[in-house]
C-alpha cells in the first residue's frame, strides 16, 4: 500500500449534521471529472474509495490503494493419525 494519498477527482462527500441518525451524509459526483479520475484508476474494472476525515474536520474521498499480500506458502493438509481400535 502507498503512503501517498490518490483523491478521488469528481467526488465530494459532506456530512450532515442536521439529518435523521440514519443519514450519515452526502455524495456528490461531478461527473466528468469521475469518469475521467475513474479510467485513469480502476483494477479489472473496479475503484475503491474511502471517506476520510482530515485534521481539519472536513471530509474527502480517497482512492484505497489496499492491495492484500500473496500468500506464499499453501496451508498444510491436515493427516488424519489413526490411534489404536476405534470403536466407529
Amino acid at each position: 500500500m502507498s503512503d501517498e494519498k490518490v483523491f478521488a477527482d469528481g467526488f465530494m462527500f459532506k456530512r450532515r449534521d442536521n439529518a435523521p441518525e440514519w443519514v450519515v451524509g452526502r455524495m456528490s459526483v461531478k461527473c466528468d471529472d469521475a469518469v475521467a479520475w475513474m479510467r485513469e484508476n480502476h483494477k479489472d474494472g473496479w475503484i475503491n474509495l474511502n471517506v476520510n476525515q482530515a485534521k481539519s474536520g472536513n471530509y474527502y474521498v480517497e482512492l484505497d490503494t489496499f492491495v492484500p499480500k500473496a500468500q506464499t506458502t499453501a496451508p498444510a493438509k491436515a493427516t488424519k493419525e489413526v490411534v489404536g481400535d476405534l470403536p466407529f
